[in-house]
């Protein structure tokens, strides 16, 4: 059975973070997310101070205070092998980020993007980048786009380049 609630990571711009639980679809036009810290305390956090949030495996121990997400790609390496739209982007403090996205919608609809992370064996799951944390989006390739099924592709007929007429020449 799913749980209400998922473990997440909140990094924020100034470079601090919080742990603890959000909500599986959290209001997206509500001017704060709402998480559940792990002490028990509900903190509501402004989209504006929010770089992204990751949804992880296992929240971290109080000793890992660097780098909580465990995001040590944030490029992909290679060309990513899983169907989806190939994005980059740059964040509003010069960092970059890469991922993919689902092909449907929620790229121009909605308040943020939902990313698989380059490394999906690390513990990042997948990454919330709201749109006000993005300078700018670069589309660098669409992945598994499969054949349309439709109406069948109509062939017309090639020109003659020799005709067959001996006195035309």
């Amino acid at each position: 059975m799913a749980s209400l609630r998922k473990p997440v990571i909140v990094r924020k711009f100034s470079r601090d973070w919080c742990a603890g639980y959000a909500a599986v679809s959290f209001a997206q036009d509500a001017p704060e997310l709402e998480i559940l810290d792990l002490g028990g305390k509900v903190l509501s956090i402004p989209w504006k101070q929010i770089k992204w949030v990751c949804y992880v495996r296992d929240l971290p121990s109080p000793t890992e205070s660097a780098n909580p997400e465990r995001l040590l790609h944030k490029r992909f390496s290679t060309r990513p092998r899983a169907a989806g739209v190939w994005l980059r982007m740059t964040l509003t403090d010069g960092d970059e980020l890469e991922g993919l996205a689902v092909n449907d919608r929620s790229l121009l609809d909605g308040a943020g993007l939902l990313l698989t992370p380059p490394d999906t064996r690390s513990n990042t799951q997948r990454i919330y980048v709201p749109r006000s944390a993005i300078q700018s989006l670069e589309v660098a390739g669409l992945i598994g786009a499969g054949s349309r099924k439709g109406s069948p592709v109509r062939r017309t007929p090639q020109a003659d380049l020799f005709p067959a007429d001996p006195d035309a020449a």
